[in-house]
């Protein structure tokens, strides 16, 4: 989907990969993205914990290539002032244009409270109140740059009205194709839309099924995730911790390698721009690189 409209993301691929590199020597992550890119998919998105700090990184990984681009997934905003991730977004859009997306979210209580030391009140008005300072920084910093494109990590149909009215569009993250279809009929046509999404590659069904409970584990215990799934058309009883055996196959992309492709497919089909796939394995931030290299090939990539 294009529009004149919207500021330019230069994604040479529809389908980009979201990997967390945060225990990996930076020197052997940016070999990690070489390939990424050598495999022929468009991006590279990154998500911000407690570990490595993002924009860093995005800094490294646009650097050591040549195409890829680089997305925050997500930034979380209680990480850094307002000022620090409008500076910074900026200078890595003056040296990558087109290259960078600075994707910004609210995070969640236990992770602001206990893992930041912060307050965690209100979000879409925190959210709001953030993008203002924003916006308020001069444009002496970087001059002629410009900003990146801005997206927010928007699940509920108020931050989703907040990520057209400021921001470039949304990055939503652990949800169906289905609503990758609501975002964009909330959003038009004129933002943009890079929607996450998991897959298991290889192993028996029973082992692909651990996987996804393993994933959601976390998440299953997270109100801003448990809310989104009920509006997504689960029920109570999916919410169990690592998630019922519906909300895993509904959530996670499993079976063939065909199949895990045609989840990432049906998203685009539903009206995202981008789709991010998150290969899981033993543990967070394993080497994706076996099964990206056969996902390619069933993806056609290259």
């Amino acid at each position: 989907m294009t529009s004149p409209t919207r500021p330019v993301i230069a994604f040479p691929a529809t389908i980009g990969v979201w990997w967390a590199s945060d225990t990996w020597p930076m020197p052997k992550a940016q070999e990690v993205a070489r390939e990424i890119e050598a495999l022929g998919y468009g991006s590279l998105f990154l998500p911000e914990v407690t570990g490595k700090e993002c924009l860093t990184q995005s800094a490294a990984f646009l650097a050591a290539t040549d195409r890829l681009v680089v997305g925050t997934g997500i930034a979380n905003i209680h990480a850094r002032a307002a000022s620090a991730a409008e500076s910074g977004g900026r200078t890595l859009n003056a040296l990558y244009p087109g290259r960078f997306v600075l994707g910004l979210g609210v995070s969640h209580a236990p992770l602001v409270e206990h893992g930041f030391g912060g307050v965690y009140d209100k979000p879409l008005a925190t959210m709001r109140t953030y993008l203002d300072k924003m916006a308020s920084v001069p444009e002496a910093i970087e001059p002629g740059a410009g900003r990146p494109v801005r997206l927010l990590a928007a699940l509920g149909p108020k931050m989703i009205e907040l990520s057209g009215t400021h921001a470039d569009g949304a990055h939503p993250y652990l949800v169906l194709p289905e609503q990758s279809r609501r975002t964009r009929e909330l959003l038009g046509p004129d933002k943009w839309i890079v929607s996450e999404q998991a897959v298991v590659v290889g192993g028996d069904a029973d082992e692909q099924l651990q996987y996804a409970h393993g994933h959601l584990n976390v998440y299953s215990g997270l109100p801003n995730y448990r809310n989104s799934w009920l509006r997504q058309g689960f029920d109570e009883s999916d919410l169990v911790r690592g998630g019922s055996d519906r909300l895993a196959r509904g959530l996670v992309g499993m079976g063939s390698v065909d199949d895990a492709a045609a989840v990432l497919r049906a998203h685009v089909d539903a009206g995202a721009d981008h789709v991010v796939v998150q290969v899981l394995g033993a543990d967070p931030t394993a080497d994706p690189r076996p099964a990206l290299r056969t996902l390619a090939e069933a993806l056609e990539l290259g």
